[in-house]
């Protein structure tokens, strides 16, 4: 006999036959959240189960897809008192508690998703069970989104799997499948499919029936180093240099994660949670929280959604080809395949096309997900060839041939004529305009730009630039194609560099001209990390290629019509052109390499440049470095090119490496007040060139007393 009854989050359910109580969450909008209405209905469920007369265990499971997608962004970024937000986490902490401690056996079923609070709430059980299903992730991803766990896991998971791997899930903010947290101890079994999976949950419980949890047993140890000793000390240290090596100082949710497992774990587990609550509410009442969780949460997921971009269910994509065989065009065809199409990778050099060939095999290896079969079947989807009739047919062609206009127009011409009926020809420039690009071709409605970023297998940004003729139905089957391909899209409008190349040149080129008035390199690259930039100007040009960059200054003058007059554009040159450092591929650049790693700078690059100035401070190449990069934003929104202030942000951070900490450009410049930013642009034009002068735009939003997004 079942009894059952629905509070405001869970369905409660009871067992009589068995003793089982079952609390599935089940939240009204199909999404399980963290919320105050999961605090209410936690509560009422943990009173109803403990009136079943004959309890012997509580099963919690989940009536949606997944268990629970974790905290409620909407909630946390609304929070501005660090006092409330304590309270509110103190009165989880102790629903959690008693959740753990009331003397019977509780198991979690994982059949879908456990994230951030979902899994922090999955811990609280005494026993995890999750379905073995690759699409489940399960994980503590908080601070990727500026935060920190705040529901027990910096003191929970440090007490279930040792010191050392929670750190590094919860640091590294690391997603597991089902096999891979089995593996590291953060779930106690895999089930096939649901119904076996509460099968082992009955029987688990009926196995424990006195379950505690490790920590509040007497004889309770930490897996591995116990707090206090001296390989955790060793261990923490390194866990702290590790996390400043990565983010420079310029994150607060790590920092403070690991502060809350150092400290938290010396101390009893209740106080551990106390220490946990106060470091979050700290950090999620932040700025860098707010901006972050702006752009990384809801202007991302807008993007993926492709909010306010037309939509088609019918593409009609089913063949591609991809020209060039290259790390751009084989990276292309990998992940083309990878999602279903038939993919004709074409080169004009064999070898070329063996080196492709070469990369994509390497990444099929690389899926776990797939067994031997499948790997031979992805790979079979991909055709390589130097026969242009092998393309007839192609519904999408992107071109991923050398930067110039003419090998551009003439492969175009050669080829275009192989597209199927309705077929699109993309371009992945990355500055050249499509405009000019499509004056040779016969279907400029079909014609647009695909600009992918490279190791196009890792980066999620793909800019999409319509040109002047492009039609709705090539945007809406080319977005179609973005989708499928698990890509982030910004869409924007023509123009020399579209958005991006200009926002990611303007930095590099910065970062020379820093070098060539004699500002310190080392400097130079601890200043944008410190600053929340994902790499170095100089470390980063070196990686693109010296050579590149020189190429791209002649084709941007050529473009724009204006020479760049800058010390360090001439730097640049004297690099390439005199002492042929051309960057990493060829062993010399800023840098000197050795077997491809880094090996410090190039001394010559001291007789290259001016006396260190007496104005060089970390704080005054930092403001330069990013406020570089805002002008430039600036000008592609007051040029049209920009179509909206999202993509401002998505488009610098997940394309060239904006500081996320900031939430963008845009985000940059509203923290600083923009009335602020006219008066730091306006001096550093001055001190330092035309370059820095505010935009008109920006000079106008601050008169009016605009900003780009409301601030909480």
């Amino acid at each position: 006999m079942t009894q059952e009854q629905k509070n405001p989050a869970f369905l409660q359910s009871f067992d009589a036959d068995t003793g089982i109580a079952t609390l599935t969450f089940a939240m009204a909008d199909g999404a399980n959240k963290i919320n105050a209405a999961f605090g209410q209905g936690l509560q009422m469920g943990l009173d109803w189960a403990s009136q079943q007369t004959g309890l012997k265990g509580l099963i919690l499971d989940s009536a949606h897809k997944n268990f629970c997608v974790g905290g409620d962004i909407d909630m946390m970024f609304k929070q501005r008192d660090p006092v409330e937000v304590r309270a509110d986490v103190m009165q989880l902490h102790r629903l959690l508690r008693r959740l753990e401690t009331m003397k019977v056996p509780v198991v979690c079923i994982l059949a879908g998703s456990a994230l951030g609070g979902g899994y922090e709430f999955a811990l609280a059980a005494h026993a995890r069970i999750a379905v073995d299903d690759p699409k489940i992730q399960i994980g503590l991803p908080e601070v990727s989104l500026g935060l920190l766990p705040g529901m027990g896991g910096t003191q929970r998971l440090p007490r279930l799997i040792g010191l050392q791997a929670a750190l590094e899930g919860i640091l590294q903010g690391k997603l597991y499948r089902p096999s891979q947290a089995k593996d590291a101890g953060m779930i106690d079994d895999l089930a096939p499919h649901a119904e076996a999976a509460r099968a082992k949950a009955e029987a688990w419980i009926a196995e424990h029936p006195r379950a505690k949890q490790p920590w509040d047993r007497e004889d309770f140890a930490y897996p591995g180093p116990q707090p206090n000793s001296g390989d955790a000390r060793n261990l923490l240290m390194a866990a702290s240099a590790m996390l400043f090596k990565k983010t420079a100082g310029a994150f607060k949710g790590p920092e403070a994660a690991l502060s809350s497992v150092q400290e938290g774990t010396q101390l009893t587990f209740d106080a551990g949670c106390e220490i946990e609550s106060r470091y979050f509410a700290g950090i999620v009442t932040s700025n860098q929280a707010k901006d972050m969780l702006r752009t990384i949460w809801y202007h991302r997921t807008a993007a993926e959604k492709h909010e306010g971009l037309p939509s088609t269910e019918a593409a009609d994509i089913q063949k591609i080809g991809i020209l060039g065989a290259g790390m751009m065009g084989a990276g292309l065809a990998f992940v083309s395949a990878l999602r279903g199409y038939d993919v004709v990778l074409k080169d004009i050099r064999q070898d070329s096309l063996d080196r492709g060939m070469e990369h994509c095999l390497a990444q099929i290896h690389k899926r776990r997900d797939l067994d031997e079969t499948g790997k031979k079947e992805l790979a079979a989807k991909i055709k390589p060839t130097l026969e242009a009739a092998d393309l007839e047919g192609c519904d999408l062609i992107i071109e991923a041939v050398f930067e110039k206009l003419e090998i551009k127009h003439q492969v175009n011409q050669e080829l275009e004529g192989l597209l199927s009926e309705k077929g699109i020809w993309a371009s992945n420039t990355s500055a050249l305009p499509i405009n000019d690009l499509a004056t040779v071709s016969k279907h400029k409605e079909r014609f647009i730009g695909l600009h992918f970023f490279s190791p196009v297998e890792k980066m999620p940004l793909l800019e999409i630039i319509l040109g002047a003729d492009t039609s709705e139905e090539t945007l809406a089957r080319s977005l179609h194609y973005c989708k499928a391909i698990k890509k982030l899209p910004i869409v924007v409008n023509d123009g020399y560099g579209f958005y991006t190349t200009r926002v990611f040149s303007s930095y590099i080129l910065e970062g020379a001209q820093l070098v060539a008035e004699g500002h310190p390199p080392a400097l130079i690259e601890w200043a944008a990390r410190s600053a929340g930039m994902v790499v170095g100007p100089l470390q980063v040009f070196d990686e693109v290629s010296l050579s590149l960059g020189r190429h791209g200054i002649e084709q941007g003058e050529k473009y724009l019509g204006t020479e760049l007059k800058m010390a360090g554009v001439e730097l640049v040159k004297q690099l390439v052109d005199v002492h042929k450092r051309n960057g990493k591929a060829a062993g010399a650049g800023f840098f000197n390499y050795a077997d491809g790693r880094r090996k410090g700078f190039w001394e010559g690059l001291k007789e290259l440049v001016a006396e260190t100035p007496a104005d060089s401070s970390v704080e005054l190449v930092q403001e330069r470095l990013l406020l570089i990069q805002c002008v430039e934003a600036l000008k592609a929104l007051e040029a049209g090119v920009l179509r909206n202030h999202r993509d401002a942000e998505i488009g610098a951070i997940f394309g060239v490496g904006f500081a996320p900490n900031t939430g963008g450009p845009f985000s940059y410049l509203d923290r600083m007040g923009l009335n602020n930013a006219v008066d730091k642009l306006s001096r550093l034009a001055e001190r330092y060139g035309e370059r820095f002068a505010p935009p008109a735009i920006l000079q106008k939003m601050a008169a009016a007393g605009e900003r780009f997004f409301e601030i909480v």
